[in-house]
């Protein structure tokens, strides 16, 4: 018997329930959840009582009388992940991403492939560094010689990865993002932009419910967030082919045409940075940012207090956004050069790095195309 099946043997035994669903190994991906039969919208395919969940409240309480209060939920929980030595959740724990598996997750990068990272990455994984940073420090000083870093970490990104919101009363003063706990088998549903099913709960336990029809064989999906490939990179290891959420940000050359004192004029209204380009267009913050390039002062501020439409200055900042979107262009053909000659990191880190940049690469090329379609009608 697999891991996977002795998982769903052992969470039915608890409480679980599967309803036309089952796990399966989906070559090049894991394990997934496909559907064991056709599936039609708002059914339920699965639940997962309270009792089967870990929360802080399954968290052992020798770990939370050694671990300062303040310490998040997510160090917590890897805390306990960590440290625990007892069988009770073997079978759990054997359907888990092994060390190996989180490769591409950039955390574990080398320096070399992390400053090729693009720029909204970089940020996103300095604060999820410091983040684990925090957690091991509190960790490591209260259990100083039962844990390495390497194990403590490695815990800490299974929690990353496999956690769900979950709100109880030991919860509502944690910040949002520090909502969690771990489910068995809901684990294992993989990730969509288009919400394939909806994951709910309350006092009882977790409900997940198709959203769609699913034929027989068909994998079945949840959504973790409207979250764009930079996001889904550092935080879950991978970016997808299509995300309809996908979006970059434009501050790197943008910022760069900006003087002090225009920077300072766009502090001053909030509109400093966060210039945003989507599937679509680019932001309104980007709009601001670019008339105050092409614009006088006050023709600008008029449009800051939407005094003005800005119209009669469109084509002008329309010609600027062209500009920046091809300079952006180059910065990412650069760094796909630059990754594909490094010689570090592994080929599956170099290979997702890559595939990051040439999703910018096509987003941007898109926008371009409907600009310069604009421009000649």
């Amino acid at each position: 018997m697999e891991s996977h099946e002795e998982l769903l043997a052992w969470a039915i035994e608890r409480g679980v329930k599967l309803n036309a669903i089952e796990p399966k190994r989906i070559p090049g991906r894991g394990i997934g959840i496909v559907a064991a039969r056709a599936i039609k919208p708002e059914e339920i395919v699965l639940d997962v009582p309270t009792s089967c969940i870990r929360s802080i409240d399954t968290v052992h309480k020798p770990i939370i009388r050694h671990l300062p209060k303040a310490i998040s939920i997510h160090g917590l929980l890897a805390a306990d992940l960590a440290l625990d030595a007892s069988s009770k959740y073997a079978i759990w724990n054997a359907v888990c991403p092994t060390p190996e598996d989180f490769v591409g997750m950039p955390l574990v990068w080398p320096q070399g492939l992390r400053a090729l990272l693009p720029p909204a990455a970089r940020d996103l994984l300095l604060k999820q560094e410091a983040k684990l940073k925090l957690d091991w420090a509190a960790v490591s000083a209260a259990f100083p010689k039962q844990l390495d870093e390497a194990r403590y970490r490695y815990a800490w990104m299974l929690v990353n990865t496999r956690t769900f919101y979950y709100v109880n009363t030991k919860l509502k003063k944690r910040p949002k993002d520090d909502h969690m706990c771990l489910q068995p088998v809901a684990d294992l549903f993989n990730h969509t932009d288009t919400g394939g099913c909806n994951v709910a709960f309350d006092d009882e336990g977790f409900s997940i419910k198709a959203t769609r029809a699913y034929a027989q064989g068909d994998e079945v999906k949840i959504c973790y967030g409207r979250h764009n490939g930079d996001f889904l990179l550092v935080e879950y290891g991978f970016v997808m082919d299509e995300n309809r959420w996908d979006e970059i940000l434009l501050d790197e050359v943008l910022l760069s045409r900006l003087s002090e004192r225009q920077k300072e004029r766009l502090e001053e209204v909030g509109f400093l940075g966060k210039y945003i380009l989507d599937r679509e267009t680019v932001c309104h913050r980007t709009q601001v940012a670019a008339r105050l390039l092409c614009c006088g002062v006050r023709e600008w501020k008029r449009f800051v207090d939407g005094i003005d439409d800005g119209e009669r200055s469109q084509q002008n900042v329309d010609r600027l956004v062209l500009e920046l979107l091809r300079e952006q262009r180059h910065i990412a053909e650069k760094r796909i050069s630059e990754a594909q000659s490094l010689d570090v990191g592994e080929p599956q880190q170099k290979e997702v790095l890559i595939k990051r940049w040439t999703q910018i690469q096509d987003l941007v090329d898109s926008n371009i195309a409907r600009l310069e379609e604009q421009s000649s009608t």
